[in-house]
């Protein structure tokens, strides 16, 4: 599943083109276009007490849409990838998700680019649109301050896809998770594959060492699939409260990133937890977060 085609959708807020910037790495993986969208929300042009529909205030702001996308297109053309503007008047979640259909993209680019202390990266716009995406998502995550211990620390990601941790299971949505890492190949210099180990208590302790055990094969086995791919991989098994452990392990391996499995819309109702992780992911890690239904 090569990316090939981006859908970046924007409000032209701080560090945004700094986000579309780490993207050109990309293009040594197939990328050739990205689709820059623009959503005019209806309520900033609609109807007002005895004025009827705002055109000029629409047209005002389609022409500024378009004079920054002007400016950004060039350093795409200048990358070597191609760039088409879009601009229409809508609610921006349907507006997102029905464009990603239409131009059949391979990855959205969503979320806030710069987070200060107390802050969200996963508003309720992001939240519709990587609960409801059928194609990958990445929440960007450009500049940063989060709390580690008791320091508050600044963090910029402007080399995401280099080392990213890829958190796994047994299913189905892992092959696909593998399948998006190993389209990356050439830009990711090391995979950290992480499983979660779950110590059941109502267990002897050779049982739950023949479980580890078999975890621990099963991850190497993944490696073996990525490192045969030419990407070099490297297993790590946590254990404990899965996001905590999953932010842990980013940390001390200084991860670039977190790719994690994403529950399709059809499984929703019956995978509540598996969503609700991949949301919290997204919402708390101060790693921009790729996820992959």
């Amino acid at each position: 599943m090569p990316v090939e085609k981006i859908l970046f959708p924007t409000k032209f807020r701080e560090l945004s083109f700094d986000s579309l910037e780490t993207l050109l790495v990309l293009k040594k993986a197939g990328l050739r276009e990205v689709i820059l969208l623009h959503v005019i929300s209806r309520e900033e042009v609609g109807f007002v007490p005895f004025g009827g529909y705002l055109k000029k205030e629409e047209e005002k702001r389609r022409q500024e849409a378009t004079i920054r996308f002007e400016d950004w297109q060039k350093t795409l053309s200048e990358n070597g990838i191609d760039a088409h503007i879009k601009i229409v008047v809508g609610e921006p979640v349907y507006e997102i998700l029905k464009n990603a259909e239409n131009e059949r993209v391979d990855l959205i680019v969503v979320g806030r680019k710069k987070r200060i202390e107390g802050g969200a990266f996963v508003g309720s716009y992001t939240h519709k649109i990587i609960t409801r995406s059928k194609v990958p998502t990445l929440v960007s995550k450009y500049m940063v301050q989060f709390q580690w211990d008791d320091a508050m620390l600044t963090k910029t990601n402007d080399r995401l896809f280099e080392v990213p941790l890829v958190t796994v299971d047994w299913t189905e949505r892992t092959q696909r998770l593998l399948g998006f890492l190993m389209s990356l190949k050439g830009i990711v210099r090391k995979a950290f594959i992480f499983y979660n180990f779950t110590v059941d208590s109502s267990k002897d302790k050779t049982e739950v060492a023949r479980v580890k055990a078999e975890s621990s094969a099963r991850l190497e086995k993944y490696c073996e699939k990525l490192r045969s791919s030419g990407i070099e991989a490297e297993a790590h098994l946590g254990s404990g409260g899965m996001l905590d452990e999953m932010i842990r392990v980013s940390r001390e391996r200084k991860a670039s990133m977190i790719m994690i499995g994403n529950t399709s819309e059809e499984r929703f109702l019956k995978n509540m937890l598996d969503r609700s992780l991949s949301y919290q992911v997204a919402k708390l890690s101060e790693l921009p977060t790729l996820l992959v239904p």
